[in-house]
């Protein structure tokens, strides 16, 4: 199975952040139902893991948090993009859940990229160097607001590549305290 852990973004803020959308030349827009935060990739796992991840990623507890967004960005650099962004004010709350679910994915024998987490949500995949339209779109959304939401359980996923695209289907959701720490 080829899966992820993310957060699921309320679908009215998918909404929102779909009408960023603007036309760049080689940009592949990730379609608005798809959108959501990545706290680790995993790519293929077999299925005898799955059932001790299951297990570690049940393990975790924290409180529910509320985030915030903090405008758009690429990576790995405005010279060469090649995904486009709009990133998440860092909370401890986040960042300690990113980490559990690194240790999680790492007791069960699976294999981690080595880069840090960078709590951000993709909004395009970029083909082609920068054109006026993407520096435009930075320009213009570089202290984008969006209303902030809260975090109340992650979720896996299973990732299945089809001719149309990624589809994405929950796996299992892992719920996080209630009345947990707001803003931060």
């Amino acid at each position: 199975m080829r899966l992820f852990i993310a957060i699921e973004i309320p679908d009215d803020l998918k909404e929102r952040i779909g009408t960023l959308r603007v036309d760049i030349p080689g940009a592949r827009w990730v379609p608005a139902e798809q959108i959501h935060l990545t706290l680790a990739f995993l790519g293929e796992v077999e299925e005898a893991a799955v059932v001790s991840l299951d297990e570690e990623l049940g393990r975790i507890h924290l409180p529910e948090f509320k985030l915030c967004f903090s405008g758009t960005g690429c990576f790995p650099g405005r010279h060469r993009p090649r995904v486009l962004w709009i990133g998440l004010k860092p909370h401890p709350h986040l960042q300690r859940l990113a980490t559990l679910v690194r240790e999680a994915v790492l007791i069960c024998g699976i294999h981690q990229e080595e880069r840090p987490f960078s709590p951000h949500i993709t909004l395009a995949r970029l083909k082609l160097l920068p054109s006026r339209e993407f520096d435009s779109f930075l320009d213009q959304h570089q202290k984008k607001q969006l209303p902030t939401f809260r975090v109340h359980e992650f979720t896996l996923f299973q990732s299945r590549l089809t001719p149309q695209g990624a589809v994405h289907t929950s796996v299992k959701s892992y719920p996080l305290a209630a009345g947990g720490a707001g803003v931060g």
